[in-house]
């Protein structure tokens, strides 16, 4: 399989693996070292809220901006329900440097869902077009959409708001193919990718649910003919897997885990590079990576030390005393030299 170029809009994203949007994992440091790993193509923001840019002040929410230019391209995500106020505020993250805007109708979170943003836009297809058709107008870069299969089974709006979307000027669509009141709870039925990239003709339809390697991703592609796979938890203590993807799917040859020293150092490089560009307070920061760096699996089989250690940091020189002797002394880039990918 050739891994064809993404196109949104007037930008060529190299090959069709995306990074999901994800609160509290995708900051600066892990989406470039997602793509410095190899084989991602589109990074997304951690979701931003348009109602705390517009009364908290551009000032204040700066600290949430971590996106830079070599990071190109790259989609910077907001949430919200009124159509005005998300429109000034992607013109705002436009002046800061985004790339494309990218709309959250996906978080099915209650403290936002309930408010009528995220998922809950789902609920009513009309204001869902009304806040698509407003930031469209807002700015000059591409628009994209994130949205799950409807709110419930019985509220299945995902298709008809996907044509609508399309209508309304959008430039993709991801769909991640479980419904609101599901979470992340039951298998994604992707058989509603297929039904939306049936309908969505002029602009590319994005999947995502439950790819956790070349052969989910395959078979993604293959049974929806969706344009790009998006993938999230898989990602997560898993940087690598664009690489392992776009590899495999590329040439046919799997390529093999990181070893356990070699996961240890990309965990350390990710963790540098958290405190070494992240805006946000150090003890926050912190706090963050037990969860992020604990994801990486660092045990020996039938143990948790490493992990138990991991959850109870308290700063960055604490984690350095558990990844350092587990890395021996390897660099982070000792895998990807081992194992070089041609994205086809």
């Amino acid at each position: 399989m050739t891994l064809p170029r993404l196109q949104i809009g007037p930008i060529t994203i190299d090959t069709p693996l995306t990074l999901a949007p994800m609160a509290g994992y995708t900051n600066h440091a892990f989406r470039t070292l997602c793509r410095d790993l190899g084989g991602c193509g589109l990074v997304c923001t951690e979701v931003l809220s348009s109602n705390s840019i517009k009364h908290s002040g551009v000032k204040h929410s700066l600290k949430a901006f971590d996106w830079t230019d070599d990071e190109h391209p790259i989609a910077v995500q907001l949430f919200g329900s009124d159509p005005q106020t998300m429109a000034e505020t992607a013109e705002v993250v436009v002046d800061y440097g985004a790339q494309i805007v990218d709309i959250n109708m996906g978080c099915w979170v209650p403290k936002i869902a309930k408010k009528g943003a995220g998922a809950g836009l789902l609920r009513d297809v009309c204001t869902a077009t009304q806040v698509v058709e407003a930031v469209v107008k807002a700015v000059d870069v591409p628009v994209t959409v994130k949205i799950r299969s409807g709110w419930t089974p019985e509220e299945a709006t995902g298709i008809p708001f996907a044509r609508a979307a399309e209508g309304a000027g959008v430039q993709a669509i991801a769909i991640h193919a479980r419904f609101a009141n599901q979470g992340h709870q039951g298998e994604a039925d992707w058989d509603i990718i297929r039904q939306i990239k049936e309908i969505v003709t002029a602009v590319p339809v994005i999947g995502n649910g439950d790819v956790v390697d070349a052969r989910s991703a395959a078979r993604m592609f293959a049974l929806t003919g969706c344009d790009a796979v998006m993938i999230g938890r898989g990602a997560l203590g898993h940087p690598w897997i664009f690489r392992q993807i776009a590899h495999e799917l590329s040439t046919g040859q799997p390529l093999p885990e990181p070893t356990r020293a070699q996961k240890a150092a990309i965990a350390l490089e990710h963790a540098r590079r958290t405190l070494a560009t992240s805006k946000l307070p150090e003890r926050q920061l912190t706090l963050e990576l037990r969860g992020q760096i604990s994801k990486y699996r660092l045990d020996e089989p039938g143990s948790v030390a490493v992990r138990n250690r991991i959850v109870r940091i308290e700063s960055l020189a604490e984690l350095e005393a558990i990844l350092i002797p587990l890395s021996e002394g390897l660099d982070w880039r000792d895998w990807v030299y081992l194992h070089e990918i041609s994205p086809g």
